[in-house]
C-alpha cells in the first residue's frame, strides 16, 4: 500500500482552518461565561468571528511557518514547471512556423 502524500497547500490551510476553529470556540466560550465582553445587541456572533480572526492570524504566523515554507516550496516548483512547459511549448511553435 502506497501512501498518499497530501498537498502542501490542503495541509497548510487546514491546519489554519483548526487554528481558527479552535480560537472560535475558546472566544466564544469566554464571552459566554463574562470573561471578555458582549457585542452590541445581536452582533455578538460578529465580535466573536472578527476576535477569533484576530488572534489566529498571528498564531497561524507563528506556529505555521514550517507548513507555509513547504506550501512555498511546492508552489514554486510547480509554477516552475509551468513556465518550462509554457516555454517548451513556445520554443516547438516557433520551430514549426519557420
Amino acid at each position: 500500500m502506497t501512501a498518499v502524500k497530501t498537498s502542501a497547500t490542503i495541509r497548510y490551510t487546514a491546519m489554519r482552518l483548526g487554528i481558527f476553529a479552535g480560537c472560535f470556540v475558546v472566544v466564544a466560550g469566554l464571552v459566554q461565561v463574562g470573561a471578555l465582553p458582549k457585542g452590541l445587541g445581536d452582533s455578538n456572533f460578529i465580535w466573536v468571528l472578527l476576535l477569533a480572526l484576530v488572534i489566529s492570524a498571528p498564531l497561524s504566523l507563528v506556529l505555521l511557518r514550517k507548513q507555509r515554507d513547504e506550501m512555498s516550496a511546492q508552489l514554486v516548483t510547480k509554477v516552475d514547471g509551468a513556465k518550462a512547459k509554457l516555454e517548451a511549448n513556445r520554443s516547438q511553435e516557433d520551430g514549426a512556423t519557420q
